[in-house]
């Protein structure tokens, strides 16, 4: 018997590493990767060369947990119009994004890169707390909003830094976002309005 013809063995490496990007499948990756090669417009060279320099120039940065450029900087941190006494902490570096587009707050903010989660054994030491702490201790913020997600894991930690912060800085303002947060969800599943109306109608957290 005739075996079946295949892919090349390069074709099928270059699906095999595309479908282990998020939410891409095997069929997606099989169409991503034969529009590559046929493409006359070379994209996958353009494709590789983003990848690389974006690799090559961005980082994490050490202040605020968003993403920077070796070269420009932190664009968040850098700017001088934004508001010094307001802070906004988030889970993850992407969840900046969603707030920035309602244009309601003009602050800064702090990105744990995670959230509380004792099944995944992650504690208070695997969050970027310890950055936290240091930047209230330099006398500037005010106010802390805590935009965390409304699922149980975001309510732990909101909860948790509610009572860490209020312990360790009686006089600083510990807010949480306003109801209209999807329950169970966190901020890239609400919309524009949504955050909107979460941000204005924040209300202040006690410590425990």
């Amino acid at each position: 018997m005739i075996p079946a013809v295949g892919y090349p063995d390069e074709i099928r490496a270059l699906i095999a590493q595309l479908k282990r990007l998020p939410g891409v499948g095997p069929r997606s990756a099989e169409r991503i990767a034969l529009w590559l090669l046929r493409s006359r417009q070379t994209p996958s060279t353009d494709l590789a060369t983003a990848l690389n320099q974006a690799q090559a120039e961005i980082e994490l940065c050490p202040v605020c947990g968003f993403f920077a450029s070796r070269t420009a900087g932190c664009t968040l941190c850098g700017n001088s119009d934004r508001d010094v006494t307001q802070l906004c902490v988030v889970e993850q570096a992407t969840d900046v994004l969603p707030l920035e587009r309602t244009g309601a707050f003009r602050g800064h903010y702090h990105a744990l890169h995670g959230r509380l989660s004792p099944l995944d054994n992650i504690g208070p030491e695997d969050l970027r707390i310890d950055t936290l702490m240091q930047r209230l201790r330099e006398g500037f913020i005010t106010e802390v909003i805590l935009a965390t997600g409304s699922d149980v894991e975001g309510e732990a930690t909101a909860n948790y830094l509610a009572g860490a912060l209020g312990a360790s800085f009686p006089g600083l303002t510990v807010t949480r976002l306003a109801q209209g947060l999807p329950a169970g969800g966190g901020l890239d599943s609400a919309d524009d309005l949504t955050l909107l109306r979460a941000l204005s109608g924040r209300r202040r957290l006690a410590a425990h």
